[in-house]
This record gives structure tokens, C-alpha cells and sequence, in this order.
């Protein structure tokens, strides 16, 4: 990520209190996801990164799908999307990606 020129900054989600409010189970639970990561494009990518994927993980992503969404439509936050990588091959490729779509 250092030298991706898709990305101008980068942090990993660690006590800064971003988090996904999400139920599982009937349970509601928050989450924090692994990464945030800005664009050059302005774009903020969320990003998760597993080893092994589970349902639980699954409904995570369908929460913060839902937050992006929600974020984006509100439109005073900037522009939001997400993504998960499996694998640590693939994480160079995820910038480029997110920085091709303009919405």
C-alpha cells in the first residue's frame, strides 16, 4: 500500500472508534473493520481482510454494505466503498479497483 498510487493514506482501524453496528444470531454486535484507506480518487475504502470466511463474517458485510450505502446517499461524508480480501496477493489490486468507479 506504501507505493500504490491509487491510495494517499492509509490506517488500520485501531482505536478510533469507527465501528458496524450489526445483528447476528438475534444479537446485536458491533464490529471494527481492519483497514481505512483514502484514494487519491477521495474515496474512503473499507477494508477487511480474512483468512477463512464464516457467516457470521458474511452478515458483517451485509451491514456494512448497508452503511456504505446509507453514507453515500447521504452524501456529506465523501464518497464510501468496501471491500474483503482472502488472500494478501490481491490486496495491491483492491485500490485500483475502488479508484475506477466514480460513485
Amino acid at each position: 500500500m506504501e507505493r500504490n498510487k491509487h491510495v494517499v493514506a492509509r490506517v488500520k482501524n485501531d482505536h478510533l472508534g469507527y465501528e458496524i453496528t450489526y445483528v447476528f444470531k438475534g444479537v446485536v454486535k458491533k464490529y471494527r473493520p481492519d483497514f481505512l484507506i483514502r484514494l487519491a480518487t477521495g474515496k474512503t475504502l473499507v477494508l477487511e481482510v480474512k483468512g477463512q470466511d464464516t457467516q457470521q463474517n458474511r452478515t458483517k458485510r451485509e451491514f456494512l454494505a448497508e452503511w456504505v450505502k446509507a453514507v453515500n446517499a447521504h452524501g456529506g461524508f465523501g464518497k464510501w466503498a468496501w471491500d474483503v480480501s482472502f488472500d494478501a496477493a490481491d490486496i495491491a489490486d483492491l485500490p485500483a479497483k475502488h479508484a475506477a468507479y466514480a460513485s
